[in-house]
This record gives C-alpha cells, structure tokens and sequence, in this order.
C-alpha cells in the first residue's frame, strides 16, 4: 500500500512525468549546470594534475554549491502544493474518506513530489565526471556531497509537504516552508565553506552525522503530517477547513494578532461593523476586511515570529560587530519581502478567475484603474507593514551605535532601496497575477522574474570575481546591476568609520553610478507594469462586452 500498491503515488508520478513542464526543465537544468561549468572550465594552457591546480577545486566547488542552492529553491515548490493542492481543488474531502492510511498518502505525495527533483540531481552527475579528472576534489567527496545534497532535498520535501497539512492555501504553504529552509540553507553554505581545508572532517559529519539528524526530523514531519491527517481538524463543504478566529488565538502559541490593537491594525483590520460609505472602493474595502483572515492567522503569525527571530542576531552581528557589511542586514529584509511579499498580491487576480467571478467584475462600472488600485493597496500594505518589522532593527542599531552616525546617507538608502524592493515585488506579483491564470504558477512566474532580475546579476560578477576574468569585463558586467537591489546595496557609499581594523580598506567605497541607474530602471519596471496591466484590464473588458 505504500509503494507499488499506493494510487497516490502513481497518479502523483503520472501526472507529474508526463508533462512539458518536466521535459523542459529538465532540459534548462543541465543547460544551467552546463553553461556553469563551461565557464568556469580552467584557462591554463596546461594543467599540472600532480598538484591538484586550484581552478579545478573552485569549479567544483561552485558546481556542487550552485547545485545545493538550486535544489533548495526548487524542493519546496514541488513539495508545499501537495495536500493543499487537495484543498484547492476540492478533493481533500474525499482523499480522507478514501481507504487509504494516512501514511501512504503522505508516503506517496512527498515521494511523487521528489522524484523529479531527484531525476534533476542524478542527470548531473555525467558533468561533474567530466570534472574529476582535473584533480582538486577526491571521487569519495562527490560522492559523499551527493549523497548530502539527496538527503537534504528529502529533508526539504518533508517540510514542504508538513507546511501543507497545516495551512489551506499553496501560497501559504509555500511562504513558510521557505522561511524554514533558509536558514538551513545559509547554515549548510557555511559549514561546507568553513571546513574546506579539513576534508576528512567534513566528508564523516556530512555521511554520518547531518544525515541522521535530518533523517529524524523527515521521520518526525511526516508522522506530524499523516497524525493530522488520520484527526482532521473540522472540514466543511468542498474540503474546506473551518476556522474560527476566537478559538485560534485562545490556542496560539507565542504572538497572538489582535485586529483591534496597534500595529496589529495596519495589516489586518477587524471586522467591517458598518456599511460602506459613499465614494468607496469596494475592491479595496472587500479586500482588506475579508481576504486577510479567511484562511486564519497561522500563516501570519508564524511568518513575523520567524523573521523576527532571525532579525535579531542578525542584528547584533551586522550592525555591531561586522559594521562594515551592514548591507547584509538589508540583504536580509530584502529576502524576506521578496519571499513574503508576492504571496498576497499573486492571487489577487487568480483567485477572481477560480472562483469564476472576473468576467463579472469586469462588467461593473469601475475602472480597471480603481479594480488594479484596490487590489493593489491591500497586497502592498501588508508586505510593506511586514517588511517594516525589520527594518525597526536597522534603525534602532544605526541610531544607538555612533558609528553610523556619519553614515546616515547611508542608512538612507538602504531605506530606500527597501522601499523601492517593496513595491518593485508587488507590481510584478499583481502584473503575473493577471497574465497567468492559476495562484500557483502566478506566485511561482514571480519568483522567477525576481530572482532574474535581483539574484543573476550579482551571481555574474561574483562568479567572475571568483575565476579571475579580466578587469575591464568585470566593470562592464557589474553594470547589469541596475536590476538588482543587491547590487545596490553595496553600491552606498561608507565611510572609513565603519572600518573593523585601522590599517584595512574602507568600508566600501560605493558606486553612485549603479545605485542612481536601479532606482530609474525600478522605477520604469512599475510604469510598464501598471500599463500593461490597465490595457489588458481594458482588453478583456472589451471582451466581455
């Protein structure tokens, strides 16, 4: 029942392997992984393969961490739809009235989530073969890196299927799983770069003791999930879980959301009590007093006390101890908007098309404008409400340590470059939620876009860095910054105030010319946006008449 007997594992895999989709991205992974290590491939006109040349060990390196990063972005989102696939599409109800135990219904989905992402990970072991023959790296390392890498993927798939027992919604599901992973994947990123010059170390704690570790907590996850599934919580018409908000914070554990309490208002407002005033938006007053708190508060709550927790050390690291790389801090409220921000303006326009109830909105006298305003706001208030959490910390560590004092030109960019984040992310989460026509693919067509456009850039040049290219490319490839707030970040100007030790180099000496050129090409990436979405509002109103 769990294995060649489970249907859901057979359906789950029919479906799955049998699309385009898996086709092609199976084909623009090993282009990725092949463009990867086409470019880092050594230079030298002759190897000496006695002495285990560093440019081969760097490539390697970069393959095996570009790898682990790409496997860890992509795990959650085959994993965090399972059962909230279920929910979505009415059939949760009927899967636990099925015969089925509730262990091979989670033994079947997290495997069928995996499986793809696994053929992904063993189709790339023919390039890195052709990588050991330069020498750097020993056949028990890959081997041995492999085999972490597989088991973390399961650990990751596990947490992406625990997240969809727990919430009604793949977004939501999708947002905390991500939450969960990145620290993980930080951590790992670290323990693999600081034991670099121990192998032997690191090789017995990533095949003997990290596994088991992980092993447990996919063991625990998944009995956590099936026990959820065998005690369903209330279920009412179509699959769908009844929630009660006043029991739900009796039972919260940690932060409890009270609409009627500031700052708690700004993002999540009581209940309407009143009728609605004349001259209302009633996309916006619809939005704002029903769409926050119909699939409860957990999602909410959970995601201010995971980024919050992970803020503060943060915090006393960047902003007190290592002064001179402050823009990490930044880089982590940037992560953070950009993984939690899309999540509630990605559906905006999806859900009317699953609920079947565009067209009728289209019909009515308001303007594309006022519909794309309303849904607009709502989304972007509570992202930018979220975001402001942390940046509460960057303000309270610049104003308390003196060093920024100097700086405070500084700090007002990175304010900005945030700010600009915010609203960059939730017009391209709105634009992608029009054009598309599921919440899923809109959300992950977000992900996508924004990871092209903040990620790729500054990946580029550090990978450039790395393998040594010539100045003049390096300066000119560092120009694709102008798309990435990251790139941006490290473009602010310090001062030599913020130097850890006398005698080293400044801070960071800025570039004005990149920072300025990401603020006029964020600034027209919202224009078109906004246009397109008017004229396609305006097209399919034309459509409907």
């Amino acid at each position: 029942m769990y294995v060649f007997e489970n249907p859901v594992l057979q359906r789950e895999l029919l479906v799955n392997l049998r699309t385009n989709r898996a086709f092609l991205l199976l084909a623009a992974y090993q282009l990725l992984l092949a463009a990867v290590v086409l470019v880092a491939w050594p230079t030298d006109q002759r190897l000496d393969l006695t002495t285990n040349p560093p440019s081969a060990k760097k490539l390697v390196n970069i393959f095996f961490l570009g790898q682990y990063v790409i496997a860890s972005l992509m795990a959650p989102s085959f994993a965090a739809g399972t059962i909230t696939g279920e929910k979505e599409r009415r059939t949760y109800e009927m899967l636990l009235a099925s015969p089925l135990r509730p262990g091979a219904i989670v033994f079947g989905k997290m495997v069928a989530s995996l499986t793809h992402l696994g053929m992904l990970i063993l189709a790339s072991l023919p390039i890195i073969v052709l990588c050991l023959p330069l020498g750097g790296v020993s056949v028990y390392e890959v081997l041995a890196a492999y085999f972490c890498l597989i088991v973390s993927v399961i650990l990751f798939g596990a947490i992406g299927v625990f997240c969809s027992s727990y919430f009604s919604r793949t977004s939501s599901s999708l947002v905390v799983s991500y939450l969960i992973i990145l620290p993980l994947v930080i951590a790992a990123i670290l323990f693999w770069w600081s034991l670099e010059s121990q192998g032997e170390l690191r090789l017995k704690l990533a095949v003997l003791v990290l596994p088991a570790f992980m092993l447990t907590a996919v063991i625990l996850m998944c009995s956590a999930a099936a026990g959820r599934m065998l005690y369903p919580p209330d279920v009412g018409s179509e699959g769908k879980e009844v929630i009660d908000l006043a029991k739900e914070s009796e039972e919260a554990v940690g932060l409890v959301i009270q609409p009627d309490q500031f700052p708690d208002r700004l993002f999540a407002p009581p209940k309407k009590q009143e009728l609605m005033l004349d001259g209302t938006n009633p996309v916006y007053d619809k939005e704002i007093h029903s769409e926050i708190f119909s699939q409860g508060t957990l999602m909410l709550r959970l995601v201010i006390q995971i980024s919050m927790l992970l803020a503060i050390p943060l915090m006393g690291v960047f902003l007190f101890w290592m002064m001179d790389k402050c823009a990490w801090f930044a880089v982590y409220v940037i992560v953070f908007n950009l993984l939690v921000g899309p999540v509630f303006l990605a559906g905006s326009m999806t859900s009317e098309r699953e609920r079947e109830t565009l067209d009728l909105l289209l019909t009515t006298t308001l303007t594309p404008w006022q519909i794309l305003w309303g849904k607009f706001v709502v989304g972007f208030r509570i992202s930018a409400v979220l975001t402001g959490f942390l940046l509460w910390p960057l303000l309270l560590g610049t104003a308390l340590n003196t060093s920024f004092w100097t700086n405070w030109a500084a700090v007002v960019g990175m304010f900005l470059v945030v700010l600009m984040v915010c609203l960059v992310n939730a017009v391209v989460a709105l634009t992608s939620s029009l054009f598309t026509k599921k919440t899923s693919i809109a959300l992950l067509t977000t992900y996508v876009i924004l990871l092209l456009l903040y990620v790729a850039p500054p990946t580029i040049v550090s990978l450039m860095q790395i393998l040594e290219f010539a100045p003049e490319k390096i300066a000119t490839a560092q120009w694709t910054g102008i798309t990435s707030p990251f790139s941006a970040l490290f473009s602010i100007p310090l001062d030599e105030n913020l130097k850890r030790e006398p005698d080293s180099e400044p801070a960071n000496i800025g570039n004005l010319k990149v920072l300025i050129g990401y603020f006029v090409f964020s600034l027209t990436l919202v224009l078109a946006s906004t246009g397109a979405m008017v004229a396609r509002l305006r097209a399919r109103r034309g459509l409907s008449e």
